[in-house]
């Protein structure tokens, strides 16, 4: 009897409900097609618990979706304060961006604040896809000085240094730089020439000591050898070096 009461008072709520349900979704709403409750149908608009038609503004399109405003601005314009659309105004020496919504310069021209100012080159410089520093960069055989490209002078026996960073040029293979000048290496007998980027341009040969401008022979004392590099000597196992000597190490 208790349960019968209890299922007759079930039905009786949910009978009273339905109309209600009924009647609190408004005209141009449908039903959600997952959990409860209801939504605006295509080209509606919640408003004020009812379903207004999306108000499209001039050089717009409907979107005929439930979210969003349910309205773009054509390709060339922008929103503006959400409820027009405004024509994107792009300077001279400029493009419309593929979005539509946006502008860039043309290659050539800088952006500065709503125009495209264009760059003037200097004499023997070419513009330089960067995106950062100076729009352009000098020919090779000149470097940038202010606003123009002045010539390297390149002394005898150097050439152009083709990386951006370093001295300008560069002493061919067989000479120094000295005051800005590129001075032949003089190697001395006994030695080779050495293209590090140190040291005075060669090496003793194996079994000779540099010595200022000179290659000297190494006297080995007894119970030496010379070592890894060859240009010097060290003591033999259990002997030590004392005095230029090697003594027996008890």
């Amino acid at each position: 009897m208790i349960m019968a009461l209890f299922f007759g008072s079930i039905c009786a709520l949910f009978l009273f409900a339905m109309p209600a349900f009924a009647q609190s979704m408004p005209e141009n709403a449908s039903a959600k097609s997952y959990g409860g409750g209801w939504e605006c149908n295509i080209g509606y608009r919640l408003n004020d618990n009812a379903c207004a038609a999306v108000t499209v503004p001039e050089n717009a399109y409907k979107t005929n979706r439930t979210y969003g405003p349910g309205w773009e601005c054509v390709h060339g314009f922008r929103k503006s304060d959400e409820t027009t659309c405004v024509a994107v105004i792009v300077p001279d020496g400029g493009f419309l961006d593929p979005s539509g919504e946006r502008w860039h310069c043309l290659r050539g021209f800088l952006k500065i604040d709503d125009i495209c100012q264009e760059i003037v080159l200097p004499s023997n410089a070419y513009l330089a896809d960067r995106s950062h520093g100076s729009a352009w960069a000098c020919e090779r055989g000149f470097r940038a000085d202010g606003d123009e490209c002045t010539a390297i002078t390149v002394p005898l026996n150097a050439y152009l240094n083709t990386s951006r960073y370093g001295q300008p040029w560069i002493c061919e293979r067989g000479f120094f730089e000295q005051n800005g000048l590129c001075k032949a290496v003089v190697i001395p007998a006994n030695a080779y020439f050495d293209d590090a980027t140190y040291g005075n341009g060669w090496k003793c040969e194996r079994g000779y000591a540099a010595s200022d401008t000179s290659c000297d022979v190494i006297d080995i004392p007894a119970n030496a050898h010379l070592n890894r590099s060859g240009n010097r000597w060290e003591c033999n196992k259990n002997f030590r070096k004392s005095k230029d000597l090697c003594v027996l190490d008890n």
